[in-house]
């Protein structure tokens, strides 16, 4: 029997689901026991990595032409990053730090992640990216979930300064929609590669677990 995109998409995000134990900082921030040296610099590496996670989903969507859906749903997840690299500003500061600072040197396993996400830009075909991509969505908006909570209950963090994780917090079923029809489109024109798309998913779970390590303990 053929499965639906929104099926496959299920599917390929339990199987991402990433082990708890690949994520020690989460839980630290959710007990307030991350120090705000750690906070500030999380805030630092998103400054980083959202406008290269822009440019990426722009140039997907430029790729993505002839394929309308797909190109719809990049061209949402560039505006999203302008989005959210407004509200960036505010969590910074009450993190202490300006999240422009030139002086700041960006952590490499923090940074593999926006960079493989590059990589995708350059060399994925459209509907594997749509797949993989959103399949690694559904953990990194339980993280934001958990670290809104945290930084207004343990950090005492305003909802203004919450607002970056607060957005990606957010259920955005029109996003989800729009995903699953280009998905769908992938599927019934073959150009979606199920296996390419996981070996994806696999890397970008990976690399994000890499960005929450390091910033636990930089090297």
């Amino acid at each position: 029997m053929t499965r639906t995109a929104r099926e496959l998409l299920e599917t390929i995000t339990r199987e991402l689901a990433p082990d708890p134990r690949s994520n020690p900082l989460v839980p630290l921030i959710a007990r307030g026991e991350a120090g705000r040296d750690t906070l500030a610099a999380l805030a630092l590496e998103q400054s980083w990595v959202i406008p290269a996670d822009r440019r990426a989903f722009q140039h997907l969507a430029d790729r993505s032409a002839d394929q309308p859906r797909a190109a719809a749903y990049f061209t949402a997840l560039a505006e999203g990053e302008d989005l959210a690299a407004a509200r960036l500003d505010a969590f910074a500061a009450a993190c202490g730090v300006d999240r422009e600072r030139a002086a700041y040197d960006p952590l490499p396993g923090c940074q593999a992640y926006p960079a493989y996400v590059a990589w995708l830009a350059l060399n994925a075909a459209p509907a594997d990216a749509v797949l993989s991509v959103t399949a690694n969505f559904s953990a990194w908006g339980g993280y934001c979930a958990t670290i809104a909570e945290a930084l207004r209950t343990h950090y005492g963090f305003t909802d203004e300064a919450c607002g970056f994780f607060d957005f990606f917090a957010e259920p955005a079923p029109g996003l989800d929609r729009t995903a699953a029809e280009a998905v769908q489109d992938g599927l019934d024109t073959g150009l979606l590669d199920e296996s390419l798309a996981r070996g994806y998913g696999h890397l970008l779970q990976s690399y994000e677990a890499l960005f929450w390590r390091t910033l636990l303990r930089p090297v």
